[in-house]
């Protein structure tokens, strides 16, 4: 294969992988493992939406860069810059994929600080709209809203315990005990800050019993079954799955595997 690579092999390879035009895709890649791009990074947000077409979208999950050090800090709380959809970065922990998407002009990014998610692409406004403050990884989320729609989760050489689809699935498993946070965040609303307490599940940490990357063991007995596809973009290995069954079978591991744990 040529190297660098090129938009048009990089278009083929998403086509190959199981990408089709009109499809809603959540991405998480590791720009390093796809190797070098002529054009860079841009060139394979321009290969997506070659794939996906205009009445596609292109989603990745950005988090924030907040700095919650000086939250709590009187004498730094005043000068905490607020979250603003259109300007705060995203979270470096994610990699440079989702600030380079959501910087990309015409991509939308939702309200919620740490649930945000940027989208490009026909459905961008929708997916993007009314992002609820408390339980933002609940059903009125861009997660949710990629299961509605029928969408893709696509994994592009990021490790399989990164699927923040997986984060839905914690909040609509049933089990009991859920931990819950609730923290304040600042806001930029109507060109001032305000702060505002926040309910959700605790997602930074796996529920009680089990290890932190059981995401990871979840994705490989997803597909195990025989459901997703794999394959390669670039030189990253990749993975790619339906959002409502990879969420459907994430819930019921869930309930299964906290009920054996517990007892």
């Amino acid at each position: 294969m040529p190297l660098p690579w090129t938009r048009p092999v990089l278009a083929g390879q998403l086509q190959d992988l199981g990408l089709e035009r009109g499809d809603a895709v959540l991405v998480h890649a590791a720009l390093r493992q796809v190797g070098p791009i002529l054009g860079g990074p841009d060139a394979l947000i321009d290969a997506f939406t070659d794939v996906l077409g205009p009445e596609g979208t292109l989603l990745g999950y950005c988090d924030w860069q907040a700095e919650e050090d000086a939250f709590a800090d009187p004498a730094l709380r005043p000068h905490v810059p607020p979250f603003d959809p259109e300007r705060s970065r995203s979270i470096r922990d994610n990699g440079a994929f989702p600030e380079l998407l959501r910087t990309t002009p015409g991509a939308r990014r939702s309200g919620n600080p740490g649930a945000s998610c940027a989208a490009l692409g026909g459905q961008a406004d929708w997916f993007t709209a009314d992002h609820a403050l408390d339980y933002g990884y609940g059903t009125q989320s861009p997660l949710g809203k990629l299961v509605e729609a029928g969408g893709k989760t696509l994994m592009l050489g990021a490790p399989l315990d990164t699927m923040t689809l997986l984060h839905h699935a914690e909040h609509l498993a049933r089990f009991p005990d859920k931990p819950v946070k609730r923290f304040e965040v600042p806001l930029l609303i109507n060109g001032a800050t305000r702060w505002r307490w926040c309910e959700e599940f605790d997602t930074a940490n796996a529920p009680p019993g089990l290890p932190e990357d059981y995401f990871a063991t979840v994705v490989r007995d997803y597909l195990a079954t025989g459901a997703g596809q794999t394959g390669r973009v670039g030189n990253a290995d990749c993975v790619l799955v339906a959002a409502p069954e990879i969420l459907a079978f994430a819930v019921h591991w869930l309930e299964q595997h906290y009920r054996t744990v517990g007892n």
